[in-house]
């Protein structure tokens, strides 16, 4: 029997598994090291290093080999860190190295592996506990890990195993991100070393004024519920300080700055070019403070304060120090997201930047979309210019952009001096890694699956030629996208636009089924095929399929990100509900049938959009949604929505649900399948029961769909077949559409 794209992307996770990742380059330029698994269903990633001076490419770590076939098994402590992360897969998952890249460090099934690149030889090194987190020192000398809240090293030969500091109670970790760290900032460590190798920056969290919450799993009821700190909105946060360690544990100093005033530790940098830079967060994240540390002293000066009167958005990359010792960031300034080096922009308003990915003796690499034209004047609607919906490219600009050593001519837009790295015709989705002189280009195309990842180095004129690609083994996709990207309506709406297979004209209007995420953080609509596989399949059962990212999504300019401020619901809704309207003026639209569906924040839009727009929507699968913003975390909402306390007409506003039942809930009555998984941690399964009870105190007749042990990322391979299968079905029955033959 021909395989299903359901069954497909549910046994290759999501067509991801067999693909090359998780990308480092050597200093010298002569060896990648990457993640990748041994097939396009195989879940086990080993460690890979290509050897670009011979062109050998040769698995250095095995996890079938080091664990002798034995079944992998994690900690709670590494659960949690790979739902964080969005982790679905198994095997060697993250490795770290030291800066020679001569060695690699790596947990498997907790234990503690470290590999010797250039010989190709993996070895376990004697540890205590389940360990997390391994971390070469930069000369490879040592390894540090976390096990059991401690910070630990031992000596690459084995010996000196020792613990550098251990918890005072059972609330206190170190080394270890808390919650909204990992899950909101994108800080996923909780140590750092020093260049020289000889000190250590380590997170201590103390989450016991953080509220305790039980998640049990109804299906099992002889496993006790498990004991979960959560940082509701408008609740305590964890204690987070900073402390020097001397490596051979000798000796330890707090890092002291205003913590009262600036409670989130959200990003540190250490690295040659200058002393520990932190950067430390209001709790309402409208300023936020650089500080330098005295590696002697412990002591934090104060380098400078931003401000922003909506939020401060945080950014992968920085802040962080230039080889000459200048600040490199990303601030939002006159309309415009930029790079600057210390007070001096890098690039202009044409390019929105994203993320630093290096910092090079020469160059600065960073991923950009083209700039908004309308935001130099802070307009959030933009103008009738802009660039391709859904490109994210690769840049690399040099310090002194009046002089652009190494830059392609012609390649700095506007005559700022950025050149773009590319191998693929625009638009694309890329990144990139480099070590010496040598880049890893990994980028995306609509009209080709998967990723592509090319390895580059500049010729004797500086042009980067192509070396070779590093091999995937992912598999094809059984069903191939078509979406046709573009701007929809008078706010130029960036929009994916996917029909039927073979679908005509002739053929007749086609109902709608509107597939959006449309809020912070998740661009849905990028010029990547693989992005669209779902909506296709979609497509494909008779649907005209709409992904819209409307107005607080990422990737156009500050003011378009941050129009939704203290108001996520009416803005994110209307925009979702102008896109369809302006597609239905040029498309076959069928206004009458138009279905919604979403995950997380896609799920609380499709929520609203049925209770709210029943005239527009009717049916709704509402996944995993946030329905009462008073049980989502601090960092996250009260970014948005402010402290619940002091807006809480605002908080119920933007909910689906109060104490008191459903918010703003309009007749006609439409139908809803709610889907929630009842070990989710991040989006609790609370928020689900309490919109099917509102629902049904409402008299309002809805579907339920629990997911017994499922997270908020249903990684199980026959949930999430079956979740596509019956969340079509649904869609079928209640907009009354009949089953073509499955594909």
């Amino acid at each position: 029997m021909a395989t299903t794209f359901p069954r497909q992307y549910a046994r290759t996770n999501r067509l991801t598994l067999g693909a090359p990742r998780a990308f480092t380059v050597a200093p010298d330029g002569d060896r990648v090291v990457f993640l990748r698994s041994g097939g396009g269903t195989d879940r086990a990633h080993a460690l890979w290093v290509r050897d670009l001076t011979d062109g050998r490419e040769f698995a250095v770590a095995d996890p079938a080999v080091l664990l002798d076939g034995a079944t992998e098994e994690l900690s709670a402590e590494e659960r949690a860190r790979r739902e964080r992360s969005r982790e679905g897969s198994a095997g060697i998952v993250a490795y770290a190295t030291d800066t020679a890249v001569e060695l690699a460090a790596f947990a498997l099934s907790g234990r503690l592996f470290l590999t010797e690149l250039r010989a190709g030889t993996a070895r376990e090194l004697p540890a205590t506990g389940a360990v997390l987190d391994p971390r070469p020192d930069p000369d490879g000398d040592r390894v540090a890990y976390v096990s059991g809240g401690e910070l630990r090293t031992v000596d690459c030969d084995g010996t000196g195993e020792r613990a550098l500091v251990t918890p005072e109670s059972d609330t206190v970790t170190y080394g270890v991100a808390e919650f909204v760290a990992a899950e909101e900032m994108q800080r996923h460590r909780g140590y750092w070393w020093s260049p020289d190798g000889e000190q250590l920056l380590v997170a201590r969290v103390d989450d016991a004024p953080v509220r305790r919450w039980w998640i049990g799993d109804p299906a099992n009821p002889e496993r006790k519920p498990t004991e979960v700190a959560y940082p509701a909105a408008g609740t305590p946060n964890a204690e987070v300080t900073l402390h020097l360690l001397a490596a051979d544990g000798s000796g330890r100093t707090e890092v002291a700055w205003d913590r009262e005033r600036f409670p989130y530790l959200a990003r540190v940098h250490w690295s040659p070019y200058g002393p520990p830079l932190l950067l430390v967060q209001a709790r309402d994240q409208r300023s936020q403070l650089l500080l330098t540390v005295d590696r002697e002293t412990g002591a934090a000066t104060p380098l400078r304060e931003e401000r922003d009167e909506v939020w401060l958005e945080l950014f992968a990359g920085v802040p962080a120090w230039a080889p000459d010792g200048r600040l490199v960031r990303i601030v939002d300034q006159d309309g415009a997201r930029r790079l600057l080096l210390d007070d001096r922009p890098l690039t202009s308003a044409a390019l929105h930047v994203r993320a630093v990915l290096d910092i090079g003796p020469r160059h600065v690499m960073f991923s950009a979309s083209a700039g908004d034209p309308g935001a130099a004047e802070g307009a959030a609607d933009g103008s009738t210019e802009h660039g391709e919906p859904g490109d994210i490219g690769v840049y690399r600009v040099p310090y002194d952009p009046e002089h652009p050593e190494g830059a392609a001519p012609g390649g700095g837009g506007g005559g700022a001096g950025w050149e773009r790295l590319a191998t693929e015709p625009v638009p694309h989705v890329a990144s990139a890694v480099r070590g010496g002189e040598t880049v890893v280009l990994s980028s995306a195309v609509l009209d080709r699956p998967g990723a592509r990842a090319t390895v580059l180095r500049p010729d004797a004129d500086g042009r980067l030629e192509t070396l070779g690609a590093l091999a995937s083994y992912a598999e094809q996709p059984v069903l191939t996208a078509a979406p046709e990207l573009l701007h929809a309506g008078r706010r130029a709406i960036p929009t994916a636009l996917l029909l039927p297979a073979g679908y005509r004209a002739e053929d007749g209007p086609l109902p709608v089924l509107m597939d959006p995420y449309g809020g912070p953080h998740g661009q849905r609509v990028t010029a990547a095929h693989n992005a669209h596989l779902t909506s296709q399949w979609f497509a494909n059962q008779g649907f005209a399929v709409v992904v819209a990212d409307g107005r607080g999504t990422p990737g156009r300019s500050p003011a378009w990100e941050k129009a939704n401020s203290r108001d996520l619901a009416a803005v994110n809704l209307a925009d979702q509900v102008d896109a369809l309207h302006a597609l239905a003026e040029e498309y076959p639209l069928d206004l009458t049938r138009v279905g919604i569906r979403g995950w997380s924040y896609g799920g609380f839009l499709a929520g609203l959009a049925v209770l709210r727009r029943p005239e527009v929507f009717h049916a709704a699968v509402v996944g995993a949604p946030v329905t009462d913003q008073r049980l989502y975390d601090t960092h996250y909402t009260e970014r948005y929505l402010g402290d619940p306390r002091e807006n809480p007409a605002g908080y119920a506003a933007n909910s689906l649900v109060t104490d008191e039942g459903l918010v703003e809930a309009r007749e006609p009555h439409r139908p809803m399948m709610l889907i929630h998984g009842l070990a989710d941690d991040n989006v609790v399964v609370a928020h689900g029961l309490r919109l099917s009870s509102a629902l049904l105190a409402a008299g309002r007749p809805h579907e339920v769909l629990p997911l017994s042990g499922v997270t908020h990322m249903p990684t199980q391979e026959v949930v999430a077949e079956n979740l596509l299968l019956l969340q079509v079905d649904f869609l079928r029955r209640s907009l009354g559409i009949p089953a073509p033959e499955r594909t």
